[in-house]
C-alpha cells in the first residue's frame, strides 16, 4: 500500500498531531468523499505500508517529528510559488517554508524532498517573464536540496474562478504552455534540476519536460532499496500518471485558504469542519456516527503483491 497524506488537505501542516495518533494506533478511518456514510478503515502496518507520500505547502511541524517514520519509507512533495498573500491568503512567508525545506532535506536526503511549482497561473500581471524571475530564485535556493521540480498549469475550476474573479486570468494556450516549459525547463538544466509536468494533456516533451509521476513506483523503489510493482490509479484522471495509492485526508479541511484551491468550497465550509477536528479520533473531521458503515479495506504490499487482510 502507498499512503497519500494527502492530496485533499495539508495534513503535515495542520494535523500531524492527529497523523501521528494514527500511526500509534494502527489504523484510520476515511469517509468516502462521494459517500458520506462510507467508511473504510486501513491499517496502517508498516510492513505493508510501502511508503507514505507527503504533500504540503509547509513542512515545518514534521521536522521534529521523522524519528516516529523511522519504520516506513516515505518522501516529502512541497509547494512553493510565487504567489502573495492575496491569492495565498494563510500561506507561510516563502522565507520561512524553504528555510524549513532545507532543513528536511538536510535531515532525510533531497531525494526525499520534491519541489512543486504549482500551480502557474498567468494573468496581465504575473506574465511568463514573472514566473522566469521567480522559478530562478526559488531554484537557486533549492538546487543544492532537492533532484526535482513538479510543474502544472492551473486548471479553471467554477470556484477557483470565482474565487478569482478580479486578478484577469490569462486563458493558458497549448502555445503559452509550451513556452512557459521552455523557459522553466532552461532554468531547472542550469541548476541541475529534473523538471517534469503534472497531469498536463499538451505534450511538452518539445521543451524538455516529460510527464511527471507524482506518487511514483520509480523514487518509491529507490527509497525502499526493493523493487515495487504497482499499476496506475484507477481513481485519477486518465493523463494522471501516479500510482495507485489511498488518500486518507479530507476536503474542506485546508486552512491555507488559496484562492486556486480545488480541495476546499467556502471558508465557512472549512471553518465549520475544522471545529468537529479532534486529534484523537480516528477520522481526520468528527467521528463515528450513527448510519456510518465501516469496512476494512484490502491491502496489498506491493514489495511481494501479496494480499494481506485484516
Amino acid at each position: 500500500m502507498i499512503l497519500s497524506v494527502s492530496r485533499r488537505t495539508d495534513i503535515p501542516a495542520f494535523y500531524t498531531e492527529w497523523f501521528f495518533n494514527r500511526l500509534k494506533e494502527g489504523f484510520v478511518l476515511v469517509r468516502n468523499p462521494m459517500n458520506y456514510h462510507q467508511v473504510s478503515r486501513v491499517i496502517l502496518d508498516p510492513d505493508i505500508t510501502d511508503c507514505i507520500v507527503f504533500w504540503t505547502k509547509d513542512p515545518s511541524n514534521m521536522l521534529d517529528k521523522l524519528d516516529l517514520l523511522k519504520e516506513y519509507n516515505y518522501y516529502f512533495q512541497i509547494t512553493i510559488t510565487p504567489y502573495d498573500s492575496k491569492i495565498e491568503r494563510n500561506v507561510a512567508q516563502k522565507k520561512h517554508i524553504i528555510e524549513s525545506f532545507k532543513k528536511l532535506s538536510d535531515l532525510t536526503g533531497k531525494r526525499r524532498t520534491v519541489w512543486r511549482y504549482d500551480p502557474i497561473i498567468l494573468t496581465d500581471r504575473m506574465d511568463i517573464e514573472y514566473h522566469k524571475k521567480y522559478f530562478d530564485m526559488l531554484a537557486s535556493r533549492l538546487k543544492d536540496y532537492t533532484e526535482r521540480c513538479i510543474i502544472s498549469f492551473m486548471d479553471i475550476y467554477k470556484k477557483s474562478e470565482r474565487n478569482m474573479k478580479g486578478f484577469n486570468i490569462a486563458d493558458i494556450s497549448e502555445r503559452d504552455m509550451i513556452e512557459t516549459g521552455k523557459a522553466l525547463s532552461e532554468i531547472a538544466s542550469r541548476y541541475g534540476l529534473e523538471i517534469k509536468a503534472c497531469s498536463e494533456s499538451v505534450d511538452l516533451s518539445s521543451a524538455g519536460i516529460e510527464p511527471a509521476k507524482c506518487i511514483d513506483a520509480r523514487l518509491i523503489s529507490d527509497i525502499a532499496g526493493e523493487n515495487i510493482n504497482v499499476k496506475k490509479d484507477k481513481n485519477q484522471r486518465d493523463i494522471c500518471g501516479c500510482a495507485e495509492s489511498i488518500d486518507i485526508g479530507a476536503y474542506n479541511t485546508c486552512k491555507h485558504g488559496c484562492l486556486y484551491c480545488y480541495a476546499n468550497y467556502s471558508d465557512n465550509t472549512v471553518k465549520n469542519n475544522i471545529m468537529k477536528h479532534d486529534p484523537k479520533s480516528p477520522m481526520l473531521i468528527g467521528n463515528i456516527e450513527p448510519g456510518d458503515k465501516i469496512t476494512d479495506r484490502k491491502i496489498e504490499s506491493y514489495r511481494n503483491t501479496q494480499l494481506r487482510f485484516y
